[in-house]
């Protein structure tokens, strides 16, 4: 039979494995959150842009042309 340590360094490990997979996940969700955020903004902008004074061009390309 193999000899093996005590328990407690393996514990130790799978508590971090976890916790590493609580902080992955948190991250992934907070990322999606942040995509999902801007483009609700987008899309809210390109709404106000077209619905908005109804010019052919939208207002900012005044400031894209001059640059």
């Amino acid at each position: 039979m193999i000899e093996e340590g005590p328990p407690a360094p393996k514990v130790l490990r799978m508590v971090y494995f976890v916790g590493a997979g609580f902080l992955c996940t948190f991250a992934i969700n907070k990322w999606l959150e942040m995509e999902k955020k801007s483009n609700l903004k987008q899309q809210q902008l390109e709404k106000k842009n077209q619905q908005g004074d109804g010019a052919l061009f939208p207002s900012d390309s005044v400031h894209k042309a001059m640059k």
